[in-house]
């Protein structure tokens, strides 16, 4: 039995393994919010990462975007680093973001399909960000707590490149593994279905990643509760991702995707980082906390040390 993520303080969050880790988020029943940011625009606050003001505002879970794991590089993490010029690789970096947030880190690394039928112009990534054998392997050794096996816009990731790399994460990574789209990525496929949700769960995903109900055209509530009653099941859980620049809407808009994902079971709750500085507005990331756990313990997570 582990503690309840909604109850953890840093010194529990930062030592479990990854069946720990998902154990938590489950025993949290929908009350745990992962924070995408990017870590190659200049920060919001410029002294400061966004992975910070992300935690600040509410994030149990921070998730970085358009990191390279074989070129180490965070803005605003060091000291006069707040743009890629000034910026450094750095071996340490996610020891030292998981230590000033106080939260689990993960990282997408992208399935790259070389058949892809494209809706839009292709977009070309580093080495360091498509996922494979050393990456995996990088991710590790940076101490990185989970991989989410994903696709940015434009870049060509389907669902079944994701399943083929899923087992490769589980043996070369060895951290909590989070697969699926919450946008084509650029692809001419349906997002997914739960023939896609078998594959990603057989081949040893944790965690199935969805796009949040309003978020992209025809994905339903009931295509959703299909999804969660099946990953449940199966012991796996189930994320649904606020990642198409809605995450820069209203409180309402927010507010209403939040409860309508909560409704139809999901275990975490994604938002984006469209926001201008690479991380969503933080009045949304609180009010997203704020609507699924409420007042109290979203005080209690701000405002509690990360030193606990």
């Amino acid at each position: 039995m582990v503690k309840r993520l909604l109850s953890c303080n840093s010194s529990d969050l930062l030592n479990f393994s990854a069946s720990e880790l998902k154990a938590s988020i489950k025993a949290s029943e929908g009350r745990t919010i992962v924070s995408e940011n990017v870590v190659v625009h200049e920060p919001l606050v410029p002294d400061i990462t966004n992975s910070e003001v992300a935690k600040a505002a509410g994030a149990d879970l921070i998730l970085l975007n358009q990191f390279d794991v074989l070129k180490p590089v965070i803005l605003g993490l060091y000291e006069n680093e707040t743009t890629l010029k000034t910026a450094k690789v750095h071996s340490n970096a996610i020891k030292k973001l998981r230590k000033l947030t106080g939260r689990p880190v993960g990282v997408n690394l992208e399935p790259i399909a070389k058949d892809a039928v494209f809706l839009s112009d292709k977009e070309h990534i580093s080495t360091g960000r498509i996922a494979n054998r050393e990456t995996f392997e990088a991710a590790k050794k940076l101490g990185l707590d989970f991989i989410v096996l994903t696709g940015n816009p434009g870049v060509g990731t389907t669902n079944d490149s994701i399943s083929k790399n899923i087992d490769l994460a589980k043996k070369y990574f060895g951290g909590l593994v989070i697969a699926g789209k919450m946008h084509s990525a650029g692809v001419d496929e349906k997002i997914i279905t739960v023939k896609d949700v078998q594959c990603f769960i057989n081949n040893g995903a944790d965690v199935i990643l969805v796009p949040a109900v309003g978020t992209v055209p025809g994905f339903s509530k009931s295509d959703l509760e299909e999804i969660v009653d099946y990953a449940h099941k199966k012991n796996a859980l189930v994320c649904a991702a606020n990642g198409t620049s809605q995450e820069g809407s209203s409180v309402d808009v927010i507010n209403r995707i939040a409860i309508t994902n909560k409704f139809c079971g999901v275990d975490l709750h994604h938002i984006g980082d469209s926001g201008y500085a690479g991380v969503a507005p933080v009045e949304n990331i609180f009010a997203l906390s704020k609507a699924i756990r409420g007042q109290r313990h979203t005080v209690s997570l701000i405002a509690r040390s990360t030193f606990r």
